[in-house]
């Protein structure tokens, strides 16, 4: 029986479309995505993802929406980093937080950050639904991380984020 659960789960993440739709609330939906760090910016330096490194990070969550226009969501995101000929697993995020529908596609997501580097701190994202079909959506996110601790520079970075939500 439990087998069946984690292949039925699998399968709809794998395949992107649901195998049920939901038409009331609270709804749950899921989304996947790719984000990339553009710049980095902390009181003693501008630094730009693509200049020494290439930081990648993949945001998968799920929402569930108490009506049509308010949801709580938590994030799971995994990031590699590409330096010098080399790739690793290089942090995992834990990114609770609200969705806020502002009409017309466009949705914020107000989230707290936990991250395995020892960083924590607040993330505002501004998301845009591109493409809406019955059972799906892609679209297009503007994080602002802010980040504190682990002896480091408090931090403010800027992404773009495309994504398939579902």
């Amino acid at each position: 029986m439990q087998f069946r659960i984690w292949a039925i789960i699998a399968l709809t993440l794998i395949s992107g479309t649901p195998l049920f739709s939901q038409d009331t609330y609270p709804k749950i939906t899921a989304y996947t995505s790719v984000l990339h760090p553009l710049i980095t910016i902390n009181h003693k330096e501008a630094v730009p993802n693509f200049r020494d490194y290439y930081l990648v990070i993949f945001p998968s969550g799920i929402n569930i929406w108490k009506n049509s226009k308010m949801a709580f969501s938590v994030e799971f995101a995994p990031s590699i980093k590409v330096e010098k000929g080399m790739s690793k697993m290089s942090n995992f995020l834990f990114h609770p937080g609200i969705l806020v529908a502002l009409g017309k596609g466009f949705t914020f997501a107000g989230r707290a950050a936990f991250e395995t580097s020892g960083r924590y701190g607040f993330t505002p994202v501004f998301g845009k639904t591109v493409i809406k079909k019955k059972k799906h959506g892609f679209y297009v996110a503007t994080p602002f991380p802010v980040r504190f601790g682990n002896d480091q520079p408090a931090s403010f970075t800027a992404g773009l984020q495309l994504g398939i939500s579902f």
